[in-house]
């Protein structure tokens, strides 16, 4: 079961939106904006880069593959992980 959720807020007389965003690892973000198209923004941002601070041996090596990836693409291979 996943852990996202996000709520967006703006109370009466303020300027701001208020975006709270939780992520798949239940890792909580907060931020500020002044239109909500860029507090959904905001959103997609956090879960597209979501990070398990809990683990950072499995973010190494979710990067280092990513790279290799990109090396096997600009090097005109078809991506493998063999």
């Amino acid at each position: 079961m996943s852990k996202r959720k996000y709520n967006i807020h703006k109370y009466p007389n303020n300027t701001h939106y208020t975006v709270n965003v939780t992520d798949s690892f239940g890792q909580e973000h907060t931020n500020f904006f002044r239109t909500e198209d860029n507090c959904v923004l905001y959103v997609y941002q956090v879960w597209e880069n979501e990070v398990d601070k809990r683990n950072p041996e499995q973010e190494l090596l979710g990067r280092a593959i990513k790279n290799c990836i990109e090396i096997d693409k600009k090097s005109g291979r078809t991506p493998s992980l063999d």
